[in-house]
């Protein structure tokens, strides 16, 4: 798997070198030379030097071929162009951007964008969403995983969905939801409704998160 690192302070040299000691190909850019120093002598990848949501700088970083871009600077607005960048114009399957400001994380998960908020455990959140294979990741239970994501109606041509419905049929639990426009969140009963664009966090059994990704946005 090739990955593309943007930020390399305390966070993106340490998810670095975690991508890097379990043997996949990673690349990190950032705009200041210096700050490579941080990935040690141990670091085997590539770093490039440079703007991360510059087009050129993440063309010569491999972009074309990556299958994540994953965006840990220390600026919000730039973690943002550097993941739309990246899956609009060059197409990668998988971007993940760090989030600082907790009261996007409403808007992200409407727009689709996959985003690891906090500080403390940046790195391994990240690095987890990506072993996962999908942007839903929250964490791992045995046999289940926490998800959250932007509920997926439009395949079913539905507007609206019960949580017994959705539980019923895929074997699941919801957890909790907000609304999409943010306006209410709660932890549902049986009888609850949920709104096509509605942000969900639910409880999946493994070998059912292939079945169930329809209604992950």
């Amino acid at each position: 798997m090739d990955i593309i690192v943007v930020g390399c302070g305390r966070v993106g040299s340490k998810l670095a070198n975690l991508f890097a000691d379990n043997g996949f190909n990673v690349t990190v850019i950032d705009k200041d030379a210096k700050a490579f120093s941080a990935l040690g002598s141990g670091f085997n990848g590539r770093f490039v030097e440079g703007i991360g949501y510059d087009e050129q700088v993440l063309a010569e970083a491999g972009v074309d071929h990556s299958d994540v871009v994953a965006a840990v600077t220390s600026s919000d607005n730039a973690n943002l162009m550097v993941v739309e960048v990246a899956r609009k114009l060059f197409g990668v399957r998988h971007v993940v951007a760090r989030l600082f400001n907790p009261e996007r994380e409403s808007a992200y998960s409407q727009l689709g964008i996959d985003f690891a908020c906090g500080t403390s455990l940046v790195a391994d959140e990240i690095f987890a969403k990506v072993l996962s294979g999908h942007g839903s990741h929250i964490g791992t239970f045995g046999e289940f995983e926490v998800l959250r994501f932007s509920l997926n109606l439009t395949l079913d041509r539905k507007k609206t969905i019960k949580v017994s419905e959705l539980e019923r049929d895929h074997d699941i639990r919801i957890i909790a939801f907000e609304r999409k426009d943010a306006s209410a969140s709660s932890i549902p009963t049986k009888d609850s409704i949920l709104y096509n664009g509605d942000t969900v966090m639910a409880c999946v059994r493994n070998d059912l998160i292939d079945s169930f990704k329809r209604y992950m946005r």
